[in-house]
């Protein structure tokens, strides 16, 4: 019996045993076949990590390229459309593909809301490949920059053809001093800025989208002349065109003292005598005539030449002019129609003239020749093409009687 007990159990044992091998072996490939969608899950979330991480580098290049040309676009002048177009046409040639894009100038949020920056917001949703086993849903990805731009310096005049040879030439005998202010040009001509003859010239620099040409030395603040600079907005670009009037005003040619009123000359002005210009908006259709012995005088006065009508100035007439400080046309003097022709105008006048304010020109040449500046030296010329053979002395804190200030050689920076 005792045998018997003995060959049983082993028996036994030995059955037990060769059935739990034979079901290790399914369980083996079961729990397997469980576990192999977390292994591969899992080994694909590794790689997907690193593409989403890619990815997101990408995306922060995109945005951050982006910005830079919007924040170039708003340097040039342009609106929030031509920023936010700018902006766009960047993301797209650098590979957003359907992800979106905001373009807000200025920022929403930040440090640089109340300054002159361009932020750039681009989303997009990433498809999943490895880890869609797990779900279907979509991984978003968000970068975010903002370019701002920085005024270096600040101009007294300033050039805007992008391409004229001696946009702002200073010829003969002519002595300029700038304090405080630069000379600014945008064209890219060699000699985008020219000072020849004896002429004697002395800023806080020159700068230009081209190049320096110097037949006399310049004393400057800054090293050198700063050429190959980004060209400057146009200052007074979305400054707009004053109503004209249904009536039509007029100069007494007989009469040697009179005051006159602002409103439409619709046949120009021919000024003699004696003159006062009443405060308000002067709209020109025709010349602007200032004869020799003229003495005229006006406060909180803006001229503006309707097409491409020219202002002249006889070299004997006294003129004191002064612009407003205050409204939409503060610290302007002449205001040139941005939509005329290419045109000259020559502002001349005795040593006690006083033209005070900006003259703004942009499609025009302003020839420069009067031996005066404004009040405290507070002239400003803005134009197409400038010619400056005039004796004057020019100051850039003019503040105080309504003028702006006229950023120049601009750089741009992705600071966030």
């Amino acid at each position: 019996m005792a045998f018997s007990a003995r060959f049983f159990g082993h028996f036994f044992s030995r059955l037990f045993f060769r059935r739990f091998c034979e079901g290790k072996g399914g369980n083996v490939a079961t729990i397997f076949a469980l576990t192999l969608p977390v292994v591969v899950g899992g080994a694909g979330l590794g790689v997907e990590t690193s593409y989403w991480y890619y990815s997101s580098l990408k995306l922060q290049a995109i945005a951050d390229a982006a910005a830079y040309a919007g924040a170039l676009e708003k340097i040039a002048g342009s609106n929030t459309d031509a920023i936010t177009t700018a902006a766009t046409s960047s993301a797209a040639s650098n590979g957003l593909g359907a992800g979106t894009i905001v373009v807000n100038t200025p920022p929403t949020s930040g440090p640089n809301t109340a300054k002159k920056a361009v932020e750039v917001i681009l989303n997009q949703d990433l498809d999943r490949i490895f880890t869609s086993i797990f779900t279907q849903t979509k991984v978003p990805e968000r970068a975010r920059a903002v370019a701002l731009i920085t005024d270096a310096s600040k101009a007294c005049i300033e050039a805007l053809n992008p391409s004229a040879s001696q946009a702002a030439l200073f010829s003969g005998s002519t002595s300029v001093k700038l304090t405080g202010c630069v000379i600014m040009a945008n064209s890219i001509a060699n000699d985008a800025i020219k000072v020849q003859g004896s002429a004697g010239l002395q800023a806080d620099c020159l700068i230009s989208g081209g190049g320096v040409v110097l037949n006399n030395p310049v004393p400057m603040v800054c090293k050198a002349p700063i050429t190959q600079a980004l060209p400057a907005a146009d200052p007074f670009a979305s400054l707009p065109a004053p109503a004209t009037s249904n009536s039509c005003q007029k100069i007494n040619g007989n009469k040697t003292t009179q005051t006159i009123q602002p409103g439409t000359y619709c046949s120009g002005m021919n000024l003699n005598g004696n003159i006062t210009l009443s405060p308000g908006v002067y709209v020109v259709q025709g010349d602007l005539k200032i004869n020799a012995g003229a003495v005229i005088q006006g406060s909180d006065v803006t001229i503006y030449m309707a097409g491409s009508n020219t202002v002249s100035m006889n070299g004997n007439a006294t003129v004191t002019l002064a612009a407003p400080t205050t409204g939409t046309y503060s610290g302007v003097l002449f205001y040139g129609d941005r939509t005329g022709t290419a045109a000259q105008s020559t502002f001349n006048g005795t040593a006690t003239s006083l033209l005070t304010g900006a003259i703004y020109f942009p499609r025009q040449q302003v020839n420069y020749l009067g031996n005066f500046s404004g009040k405290n030296g507070c002239t400003q010329i803005v134009a197409d093409t400038i010619q400056w053979s005039g004796n004057s002395t020019i100051n850039q804190d003019c503040s105080s009687l309504g003028m702006k200030d006229i950023p120049a050689a601009q750089s741009v920076a992705v600071v966030e």
